[in-house]
């Protein structure tokens, strides 16, 4: 396998990670899935990692950089389905992939990035309204 499929589910993009990643097809998925966040617009980045059965360090910094590109892309990053040993193998390592959600399941994920957007939506409409409280006017004299 050369690289590893993105499905597009509306705003968001799900990756299931189905095989161990070498370095190779890691940067592969990277690589392809900020393109898809640009092309598409995408809000929310969902990575199922429940087929995993280990990690190393170089997959560990690879999930942290993708969540930090994604975050730099106005994506949100939420990886669903870890096993215990990679968690525990991931803490063992000290990565502990600051700016990336975590969720049991998809549909926990999902609902995350969906709380996630709101959120992100709302404060961006509260910055663009012009401040009605403090009672200054905009208004051309």
């Amino acid at each position: 396998m050369d690289h590893i499929p993105i499905l597009r589910m509306g705003e968001f993009l799900l990756i299931t990670v189905q095989v161990d990643m070498h370095d190779r097809l890691a940067i592969s998925l990277q690589d392809d899935l900020t393109e898809q966040i640009v092309r598409y617009n995408s809000r929310g980045v969902l990575i199922d990692i429940s087929s995993l059965d280990v990690v190393d360090s170089f997959i560990g910094r690879m999930l942290g950089n993708i969540a930090a590109m994604s975050r730099v892309l106005d994506a949100q990053t939420v990886v669903v389905g870890m096993q215990p040993a990679v968690a525990i193998t991931l803490v063992e390592l000290g990565l502990s992939l600051p700016g990336i959600r975590t969720a049991l399941t998809v549909e926990r994920g999902m609902q995350i990035l969906r709380q996630e957007t709101s959120r992100a939506q709302a404060a961006w409409l509260d910055e663009d309204l012009p401040d009605e409280r403090s009672g200054s006017s905009q208004e051309a004299v």
